[in-house]
């Protein structure tokens, strides 16, 4: 209790109401086809125990994990009238525990689907079309199709693929995706298609199929090259100062002193270290924004502390205990992906659990 009374080194905002207007966004926009929620990795490290309840409230019906483990784990918030589906598949063993919890299962080899067979559930089977990851080769899905026994036993929820390059819509390996989809979904007529993630809803309706899988658009990340309406941020991230010091010209800061002051430079310490999900590649680059200024991050970012330039600021402005952005208006979760060299996926699921989180 006292640790939850107690002032945190930093504080994670998450507005659920932005993030269920972007799922609604999304089902308006693929309508007639269905709009499903992908949660996995603890709905992106935002708290899968607050998300799936406020996206069944507001009407979603379809939801996919990643693995067992994270389906069981959210299963009483999941509604009795909607698909829980695991993405990569059961491994060895977790058929009964799927079966006995109502799990969907994405079959994705034949070994998987064979051990499926027996228990007469409902599932979804998956075909690669150019991504060399999950999914049956044309070969073996045109053999599961003729299979009468499996088509008997197994009900097929729906036919899944991935894109690998919805992100560029550009890309010509979209169409060619596209193409090899629709010749799997010939061998199952009837059996709906579900195709589209977050940048594919955007590659426009020829790829939604009857349902589509929203996942990073969900959490206020552009899931394409900047095309289209943003969606609405859900994230806000700002880390507490833990002391400021002026500094002489010629001062080392951090480990391996690898940035030196060019003259007397005020600092400030932030509670914030790649422990928290801040990346360490983020060194030397990019900045935090504070009191409208922007303030660049100067030497190594270490496990729990990083430090920034605050000489933009007047001396007194920041003290111990205040808030800087991180992640908000000023310093879009993209650009801070962008800076440190990866992509917004990565930071949403690497933001720690040592933030206050509040829930909007």
């Amino acid at each position: 209790m006292l640790a939850q009374m107690a002032p945190a080194p930093g504080v994670l905002t998450i507005d659920l109401d932005a993030l269920v207007d972007n799922w609604r966004r999304v089902a308006r926009d693929v309508a007639p086809a269905q709009a499903a929620a992908v949660v996995k990795a603890d709905a992106y490290g935002l708290g899968a125990g607050r998300v799936v309840p406020a996206l069944a409230a507001a009407g979603c019906r379809a939801f996919f994990v990643a693995n067992l483990v994270e389906a069981l784990a959210i299963r009483p918030l999941v509604p009795d009238d909607a698909v829980l589906a695991v993405l990569n598949g059961l491994h060895p063993g977790g058929e009964p525990f799927a079966a006995e919890a109502g799990i969907t299962p994405v079959l994705n080899s034949v070994a998987q689907a064979r051990r499926w067979q027996p228990f007469a559930r409902p599932a979804m089977l998956q075909v690669d079309t150019g991504m060399a990851r999950h999914g049956l080769d044309m070969a073996e899905a045109a053999a599961l199709a003729g299979d009468a026994d499996f088509r008997a036993g197994v009900p097929l929820l729906a036919l899944i693929s991935h894109l690998a390059c919805a992100d560029e819509p550009d890309r010509a390996e979209n169409a060619d995706q596209l193409a090899r989809f629709a010749a799997a979904s010939a061998l199952f007529p009837g059996v709906a298609r579900c195709f589209a993630n977050s940048g594919g809803v955007q590659l426009g309706a020829a790829y939604h199929g009857d349902m589509v899988r929203a996942g990073l658009c969900l959490y206020g990340a552009e899931p394409a090259d900047g095309r289209g309406v943003p969606f609405r941020p859900v994230v806000g991230l700002a880390a507490r100062v833990l002391q400021t010091r002026t500094v002489a010209a010629g001062t080392g800061v951090g480990y391996g002193q690898t940035w030196q002051a060019p003259g007397e430079t005020r600092l400030a310490l932030l509670s914030i270290g790649y422990a928290d999900g801040f990346p360490r590649s983020l060194s030397g680059r990019g900045a935090v924004w504070a009191q409208g200024a922007l303030l660049p991050i100067v030497g190594r970012v270490s496990m729990d502390v990083t430090v920034v330039d605050a000489s933009a600021l007047s001396e007194g402005a920041l003290t111990e205990g205040d808030l800087v952005e991180i992640i908000g208006p000023h310093c879009q979760i993209e650009d801070v992906a962008q800076e440190a060299g990866t992509i917004a996926y990565e930071i949403l699921t690497q933001l720690g659990h040592r933030y206050e989180r509040r829930y909007l």
